[in-house]
C-alpha cells in the first residue's frame, strides 16, 4: 500500500512509530478530516474507504467524492463498497492490517463485524458535543434550537446509534449569524485537529509494547439521560410557517442553509432563504403588531422584515427563481416590485 505524505508530515514523523490507519468518509466535511490525518506525523493512512461516485450536474456525470477526490490527489487507494454486507468487503478490510479506522460522515452503516476488524476498532468525528444531537442532523438541530454551543466528539463506535464512549470533545460559541454552512466549515477544521490530538491515545510510545496503547486510551462513557436525537431533515421541513416565532424561523433559515435551504412563496414565486435574524427592536415589533404571519412589513434600505406569529424577522439573503443566493439589499436595489409592503408569503404555489 502506497505510504504518501507530504514533506513536512514526513519531517515530523521522523523515526516515531505510527498507526496504520483506514479512513472513511465521503463529503467535505471529511475530506478536511482526512487531509488533517495525511499531515498528521502520528499516523499512515493506507487506505481510504467513499461512497460510490454519484451522478451530479445537468449531464448527470458520475462524480466522485470530495474525499475520493482528495485520497486519489495524495495515490492513496480508494474502496468504494455499496455496502459491507458481504465477506469479501470485509476481508477486503481485515487484508488492510489496520490499527484504527477513522469515519466521517461516510453515510453507509458499518456493521458489527466491521466495527471489531481494526486493531483498536473505529472511532468517529461527530459534529456535535455528545451526547447531545446524536443522529443525522446535529449541526441543524443545534442552530434551530437556539443551542449557545456545538462542537466536535471524537467517539469508540460500537451497535448503537452515536452511544458510544467518547475519547475527546471540542467546543465552540455559536453566534446570531452562524448557518448550517457556516458552522459545518467550522466544524470541518476543528474535527481535523481534534482527531489527529485523539490519535496520540493509540499511538505507542518509544519502544513501549503496542499494548500499552489500550491502556492510555480514556474514554468517557455517555449520559443517556443528557441524549437528544437530530432527526433527519425532510423536505417539508423547508417550508417555512411564518405563525411560528420570529426567533424560531430565523434560526431555521439559519439551520437549514445551505443543505437544504428554507422556502416560501411570494405571488405564487418560490423564494429560497439564507439568511435571516430576529429583529429586537421593541418600536419596530410594535408597529408590526398589526400585520398578519408571513406580510412583508418594510421592503427598502432599513431591511427587508416580515411579520410571525410573534415578532418580526429581516430576510438577509434571498434567492429567486433562476437566480443566485444574494443579500436582500441587492435584490430590493433591481427587484424591489416583487417585495411590496403588505404582499404576504403563502405556503402554497398557486397562491
Amino acid at each position: 500500500m502506497p505510504d504518501t505524505l507530504t514533506p513536512d508530515a514526513e519531517a515530523r514523523r521522523g523515526s516515531q512509530p505510527t498507526l496504520r490507519v483506514v479512513f472513511a468518509g465521503t463529503p467535505e466535511f471529511a475530506a478536511t478530516a482526512l487531509s488533517a490525518l495525511i499531515d498528521s506525523p502520528y499516523c499512515n493512512v493506507v487506505a481510504v474507504y467513499s461512497q460510490p461516485d454519484r451522478p451530479k450536474g445537468r449531464g448527470k456525470k458520475l462524480s466522485p467524492s470530495a474525499v475520493k477526490t482528495l485520497a486519489l490527489d495524495h495515490d492513496l487507494p480508494v474502496l468504494q463498497p455499496q455496502n459491507f454486507k458481504s465477506v469479501d468487503t470485509v476481508a477486503e478490510l481485515a487484508s488492510l492490517n489496520a490499527d484504527l479506522m477513522v469515519v466521517a460522515a461516510y453515510g453507509l452503516l458499518l456493521p458489527e463485524t466491521v466495527l471489531s476488524t481494526p486493531r483498536f476498532g473505529c472511532i468517529n468525528i461527530h459534529a456535535s458535543l455528545l451526547p447531545r444531537w446524536r443522529g443525522a442532523a446535529p449541526i441543524e438541530r443545534a442552530i434551530e434550537q437556539g443551542d449557545t454551543e456545538t462542537g466536535v466528539t471524537i467517539m469508540q463506535m460500537e451497535k448503537g446509534l452515536d452511544t458510544g464512549p467518547m475519547l475527546l470533545k471540542c467546543s465552540i460559541k455559536l453566534q446570531d449569524g452562524d448557518t448550517g454552512d457556516s458552522v459545518r466549515e467550522a466544524l470541518a477544521i476543528l474535527g481535523g485537529q481534534c482527531i489527529v490530538e485523539a490519535l496520540q491515545q493509540y499511538g505507542p510510545e518509544d519502544s513501549k509494547p503496542q499494548g500499552d496503547a489500550e491502556a492510555r486510551i480514556k474514554a468517557d462513557v455517555q449520559d443517556e439521560a443528557l441524549a437528544s436525537y437530530a432527526a433527519k431533515i425532510h423536505k417539508v421541513e423547508c417550508l417555512i410557517d411564518w405563525s411560528q416565532s420570529a426567533e424560531t424561523v430565523a434560526r431555521k433559515i439559519r439551520a437549514f442553509y445551505s443543505g437544504y435551504t428554507t422556502h416560501g412563496f411570494l405571488n405564487g414565486e418560490r423564494i429560497k432563504f439564507g439568511g435571516a435574524l430576529s429583529v429586537q427592536e421593541n418600536d419596530i415589533i410594535e408597529r408590526c403588531a398589526g400585520f398578519a404571519a408571513g406580510t412583508i412589513t418594510s421592503a427598502d434600505k432599513t431591511g427587508l422584515r416580515v411579520a410571525c406569529g410573534s415578532g418580526v424577522i429581516e430576510l438577509t439573503r434571498l434567492q429567486l427563481a433562476g437566480a443566485k443566493m444574494m443579500a436582500s439589499d441587492d435584490i430590493l436595489n433591481s427587484r424591489a416590485d416583487k417585495f411590496k409592503v403588505g404582499s404576504v408569503f403563502s405556503d402554497l404555489e398557486t397562491h
